[in-house]
């Protein structure tokens, strides 16, 4: 395996075991707005896409229609682990991938189901994402910091940080 697979694989790990995500997206006025939505994904999606479950009579839904531009940031704190996503985002209505991902707990947010008129996918195709993987446990991350603090010097080896490029 490559490196570059490897990390691949690394971030969809990441972004796996955290699956909610803050999806930040621009307002009509310029501003930056984000939202929790939950990556449907159980497997990385063939074209590499993220998928969420979203309403098509959403005010995100047609922000992404009028600006597709997106960032999904990814925060587990107990596992150390943050993930930033940045790409290109379309609504799709594609019902065997609908099909695919659907879960009962869906239900809560879509009640007629599968083929709620109002249920659409977001897919996010990544061009760019980082990640920062902190595996020390959390003491020797502060007997590091505290080590910083000291000395003036900042702390080493607090983790992996890679940046991934995503473009096709």
């Amino acid at each position: 395996m490559t490196d570059s697979e490897n990390t691949h694989d690394t971030l969809w790990d990441l972004i796996k075991k955290t699956r909610f995500g803050m999806l930040t997206h621009r307002d009509a006025d310029g501003q930056l707005h984000s939202q929790p939505l939950t990556t449907q994904n159980r497997d990385l999606a063939a074209d590499g896409a993220l998928y969420f479950f979203i309403a098509r009579s959403s005010h995100l839904a047609r922000r992404v229609v009028a600006d597709g531009l997106v960032n999904i940031a990814y925060a587990n704190t107990d596992d150390d682990c943050y993930v930033s996503v940045s790409g290109a985002a379309r609504i799709s209505d594609d019902r065997a991938m609908i099909a695919q991902l659907w879960s009962p707990a869906a239900k809560a947010w879509f009640p007629g189901g599968q083929d709620d008129p109002d249920l659409a996918l977001l897919a996010v195709q990544p061009d760019h994402a980082e990640y920062w993987n902190v595996k020390e446990s959390k003491i020797a991350q502060v007997l590091k910091m505290a080590k910083a603090a000291i000395t003036g010097k900042p702390p080493t080896n607090l983790g992996e940080h890679r940046e991934v490029d995503l473009a096709k």
